[in-house]
C-alpha cells in the first residue's frame, strides 16, 4: 500500500469560458490551484451560443466523459436547474451506473460529489415539473456520495428531497485582495451579473431616477452580458446616470470594485452570488435582496442592507440610506469585508472541499 495519493477528480461544469457564477467559481479554484493539489480533469458540457451549439457541446462532452471516467474515482458534478439539471442527470447516471456495489460490503468504481449551485430550483422542483419528475429528481439526487448547497436555506429545502443528515453546506468562496484604502460618498453604484428580469434589473433602471432627483451625482454601473433588450434600450437611454459596460473581469473588474463605494444585487432568486462575495472583499456597502443564500453573507445593519425582490420602494430606500451616509455605508463594508476573510477564502473553501473528497473516497489510500 502506498501512501496517500492526490485524488483523482472527474469534475464536470459550464465551459470555463461561460459568462456566469458556476464557472466563475471553477475559475476562482483553477487560479488558487485546486489542479495543483488533485488530479483534476475538467470538462465543460454548456457553452453559450445557440441551441445547435449547445447541443453540440453536451455530446462531445458525454464521449469525452466516458472516455476519461475508467482514469478518476471521484466525479464532481456542478449542477443547477432546468436544462442544466437534465444535462448533468445523464452524467450523474452513467457515473452511478459505473460504481454499483459487487459483493458484499465492497463498492467498486465512482464516487459523486453533486454541488448544487441553482437558484430557480424550487420554482423548477415545484412548478415545472409533476410527480413523476420528482421522484426522478429525488432518485438522481440521491445518487451522490456526496451533496454540496451554497447556503443553510439550501440545505433546508434540500433536505426535503433526500433528507438534511446527507448534505453539506459549501459556500461560494474567492481570494481575498490586499486591503486599500476606499473613498465613500462617492455615490457609485455597481452591479455585476446578468442583466435580465431576474437579477432585478428592471427595478433598478427604475429607480434610478428617484435616486438623482435626490442624490444628483449618483451613478449606476453595470457589469455583464444582457439577456433582455428591452431593458438594454431602457438603460441606454439614461446614459446621463448610467454606463453599460459590457462584461468586466481581472483587473478592470477589481478596479471597479475599489472605486464604487456601493454594490447592489436586486435579484429574484440566488443560488449565493459571487458578485456579493467579491463585493465584501472590497468593501463596498451592499444592498441585496433576501433571498437564497445571500442572507449567510449579508447581516443587516451589520455587513449589508435588505430589499425585498421586486419592490422598487425598498430598493430605493435602501440604497438612498447608503448614498446620504457615507459612515454607514463605510461600516457596512468594512465588516463585510472582515466576514468575507473569515468565512469565504477560497483557501479555506479548498481545504473543506478536499475533506470531502476523503470522506467520499474513503481513507485516500491507493495500492
Amino acid at each position: 500500500m502506498m501512501g496517500k495519493a492526490k485524488y483523482k477528480v472527474l469534475m464536470i461544469g459550464p465551459d470555463r469560458s461561460v459568462h456566469g457564477g458556476i464557472s466563475g467559481v471553477v475559475n476562482n479554484y483553477y487560479a488558487a490551484g485546486l489542479d495543483q493539489k488533485i488530479d483534476l480533469c475538467y470538462i465543460g458540457t454548456m457553452v453559450e451560443g445557440s441551441k445547435a451549439a449547445k447541443l453540440v457541446c453536451a455530446v462531445r462532452a458525454y464521449f469525452q466523459f466516458l472516455r476519461q471516467l475508467s482514469k478518476y474515482d471521484i466525479v464532481h458534478v456542478n449542477m443547477a436547474s432546468d436544462s442544466s439539471y437534465y444535462r448533468k442527470s445523464v452524467f450523474i447516471r452513467t457515473a452511478n451506473l459505473w460504481g454499483r456495489k459487487s459483493g458484499p460490503g465492497k463498492r467498486r468504481g465512482k464516487r459523486i460529489v453533486i454541488h448544487q449551485h441553482g437558484g430557480n430550483f424550487p420554482d423548477f422542483y415545484g412548478k415545472e415539473i409533476g410527480d413523476a419528475g420528482r421522484r426522478r429528481v429525488r432518485k438522481v439526487l440521491s445518487m451522490g456520495d456526496a451533496f454540496l448547497v451554497l447556503g443553510t436555506a439550501w440545505k433546508e429545502f434540500f433536505g426535503t428531497i433526500i433528507g438534511a443528515e446527507r448534505i453539506t453546506v459549501l459556500p461560494d468562496a474567492i481570494r481575498i485582495p490586499a486591503s486599500e484604502p476606499k473613498q465613500y460618498g462617492v455615490h457609485k453604484i455597481l452591479f455585476l451579473g446578468r442583466l435580465c428580469r431576474a437579477k432585478g434589473i428592471g427595478e433598478l433602471l427604475t429607480v434610478m431616477p428617484e435616486l438623482r432627483e435626490k442624490c444628483p451625482d449618483v451613478h449606476l454601473y453595470l457589469g455583464g452580458i444582457w439577456e433582455d433588450e428591452e431593458l438594454k434600450d431602457q438603460a441606454q437611454a439614461m446614459t446621463e446616470c448610467v454606463t453599460d459596460l459590457g462584461w468586466v473581469s481581472g483587473a478592470a473588474k477589481q478596479k471597479l470594485l475599489q472605486e464604487c463605494d456601493i454594490f447592489v444585487m436586486p435579484s429574484y432568486f440566488e443560488g449565493q452570488s459571487v458578485s456579493i462575495l467579491e463585493a465584501m472583499a472590497y468593501a463596498c456597502g451592499i444592498v441585496a435582496s433576501k433571498t437564497g443564500g445571500i442572507p449567510d453573507m449579508i447581516i443587516e445593519g451589520e455587513t449589508g442592507l435588505f430589499a425585498k425582490p421586486q419592490d422598487t420602494r425598498t430598493l430605493a430606500d435602501r440604497l438612498l440610506k447608503l448614498l446620504a451616509q457615507p459612515d454607514l455605508c463605510r461600516r457596512l463594508g468594512e465588516n463585510a469585508r472582515r466576514k468575507a476573510a473569515a468565512e469565504y477564502s477560497i483557501e479555506d473553501n479548498m481545504r473543506r472541499l478536499m475533506a470531502i473528497y476523503e470522506s467520499v473516497n474513503g481513507s485516500g489510500e491507493t495500492d
